[in-house]
Formats: C-alpha cells, sequence, structure tokens
C-alpha cells in the first residue's frame, strides 16, 4: 500500500506544483519529477493535466517562464515561482492545512 500512487484530488493541482516548483526552476517533465519526489512516489501528474496547468498557472501570473536547454539537450520552457505564485502557495498550502486539521477531527469524533 505504501507504493501505491494516489490520485490526485480535485482542487490540490496547484498546491502540487507550486510546491514542486517553489524552491528552484524546473523544466515542464522536471516538476512532473518533483512532485513524485517530494511525495515519495504518491503522486504522478500526467503531461495531459501539467501542461495545461502550468500554462494556466503561467497566465495567473504565479509563474514566470524562459526557453532552455534541458540535461538532454532539448529546447525546453522552464517555470519558476513569481512574487504572486509565492504568495499563492502559501495561501494554498494554508488552506490544505485547515483542510487536514478539519478531516483529522472529524476522523477522530468517529
Amino acid at each position: 500500500m505504501a507504493n501505491e500512487r494516489i490520485p490526485v484530488l480535485q482542487g490540490t493541482l496547484d498546491l502540487l506544483l507550486l510546491q514542486a516548483i517553489g524552491d528552484g526552476e524546473y523544466h515542464g517533465l522536471g516538476v512532473s519529477r518533483r512532485i513524485e519526489q517530494i511525495t515519495q512516489g504518491a503522486f504522478h501528474v500526467t503531461p495531459g493535466s501539467l501542461f495545461p496547468a502550468l500554462h494556466r498557472m503561467e497566465e495567473a501570473r504565479w509563474l514566470a517562464s524562459k526557453w532552455g536547454e534541458s540535461e538532454n539537450n532539448r529546447r525546453a520552457r522552464y517555470y519558476r515561482l513569481t512574487k504572486s505564485g509565492k504568495r499563492q502557495l502559501e495561501t494554498e498550502a494554508g488552506e490544505w492545512k485547515r483542510v487536514v486539521l478539519a478531516m483529522g477531527s472529524a476522523h477522530k469524533a468517529t
């Protein structure tokens, strides 16, 4: 059970992406790898979900991007958090903590 992947819950993708990018600058597939790393393999974000979310977050100005070369010498877009993205990460992380506390409290009550 510990190695099973967990489906990404609706509404948590932004938090996962912001968290993964939060400490650096990553190209799209690097973001996906970073999510797997920080969640110890519990979450995997497919390109079909990843790239639209990255573009949406860039339009929201939570992310900035620039073109560069990947470790495979391929052209890749690199993403980093903006100041607005860092604030959004704090907001979403705080909301998630409240959800976790509420669910923990509900579980203890049963």
